[in-house]
């Protein structure tokens, strides 16, 4: 985990052959929080993308890198003080090249807050 603290797995769930959801609570007080924004907590977008990346490496068991971000939309703000419990629903591939594709959508109760699309390469 980069960010020390910043989140907890609550449950892992495989749904299907290549998909898993994620249930997460997400550390309202952390650090990064009191910078982004102080007084209107909003998690940043890059910190979604490495909870991702994390969550997807442990499912392969393996080391990964970014190769490609083709589809990434933010549809609702998340504020970790209101939603602290996301829900994220994985769809992992791996190609004869070694490459991880995943297709990702984040919930926090019924609202999307997420739709994320991108290829890993393993180290």
């Amino acid at each position: 985990m980069v960010l020390k603290d910043f989140y907890k797995v609550l449950s892992e769930e495989k749904t299907g052959d290549a998909k898993y959801n994620f249930r997460i609570l997400v550390n309202a007080n952390h650090e990064v929080f009191k910078g982004h924004f102080p007084g209107n907590p909003i998690m940043p977008g890059v910190c979604m993308i490495q909870i991702i990346k994390e969550l997807v490496e442990s499912i392969t068991k393996s080391s990964l890198i970014i190769q490609t971000l083709s589809n990434v939309k933010f549809m609702a703000l998340i504020n970790p003080e209101t939603n602290p419990e996301l829900r994220l629903e994985l769809d992992i591939t791996t190609t004869e090249d070694d490459l991880v594709k995943v297709k990702n959508t984040t919930y926090f109760n019924d609202t999307t807050a997420l739709k994320l699309s991108n290829v890993y390469k393993k180290l």
